[in-house]
């Protein structure tokens, strides 16, 4: 899999937005600070793995590693956040009509 260009990300959503409306342009940039901590917490759960092993005294237990849950926060605020983003409509090319022996093809009423 192809490492995540964050800079890339941020041409491209910067793109797909006005510009000139600050706030749309501090929510670009969060997200794509959301997304460079998903990164870093991928690193982290690479490096020690999905669960930890806790020591206390003689007691040791398993849980999950703490930055499973921070991925999990970090996710809700991505959506929301790209939820809340007013991403440029793309527009699309009108439909071209065909035809029928050079004439007109007529629509269904149905």
């Amino acid at each position: 899999m192809k490492k995540p260009s964050f800079t890339e990300l941020k041409k491209q959503l910067l793109s797909r937005i006005d510009t000139t409306d600050l706030l749309e342009v501090k929510k670009v940039h969060d997200l794509v600070r959301l997304h460079e901590l998903d990164a870093e917490c991928d690193k982290v759960i690479k490096r020690d793995g999905v669960s930890i092993i806790i020591k206390n005294g003689p007691q040791e237990f398993i849980k999950s590693h703490p930055s499973m849950n921070e991925k999990m926060k970090i996710n809700a605020q991505k959506i929301a956040l790209e939820k809340s983003i007013k991403f440029k409509l793309k527009t699309t090319p009108a439909p071209s009509t065909t035809t029928v022996e050079d004439k007109q093809k007529r629509g269904s009423l149905i």
